[in-house]
């Protein structure tokens, strides 16, 4: 095993104003930066948001470069979605209410799920999913 230190899996998003992503990130779920590499033009070449022993990576969408290639923004396909993020939070109802006030279009109000917890998913400011609540897998 690479490390016990965190998750040895880390989503990596990509967005069209990655700053303003960056800042709506922290502010809403709570992330807190770890490393922001700037790019040119006011883009961000790398970033690293921690959210407990968890983390996402981001940069500016682009499609330059091979990685770039791969990579759609949801707008661009009607907002669809290959994969979503899971965010475990102590108050899932403090970070509803964040969402809600920051313009964060909710998919999914607010609930206590049948297998425990309490969660909801919403779409961030460019498009994607992310489901977000008090269930924690690592003690079902």
């Amino acid at each position: 095993m690479p490390s016990d230190n965190g998750s040895t899996v880390i989503p990596c998003l990509r967005y069209r104003d990655a700053p303003r992503a960056i800042d709506w990130l922290c502010a809403v779920f709570g992330f807190t930066p770890q490393l922001v590499v700037p790019g040119e033009n006011g883009a961000i070449a790398h970033a690293q948001l921690r959210h407990g022993n968890g983390m996402i990576m981001l940069g500016s969408a682009s499609n330059e470069g091979v990685y770039g290639a791969q990579m759609v923004q949801p707008a661009d396909i009607g907002g669809a979605q290959t994969q979503t993020c899971y965010l475990v939070v102590d108050d899932a109802d403090a970070v509803y209410d964040r969402a809600r006030e920051a313009g964060a279009a909710i998919v999914i109000d607010i609930v206590d799920e049948e297998y425990g917890g309490r969660g909801f998913s919403c779409r961030d400011l460019e498009g994607h999913l992310w489901s977000v609540g008090t269930y924690t897998p690592w003690q079902a």
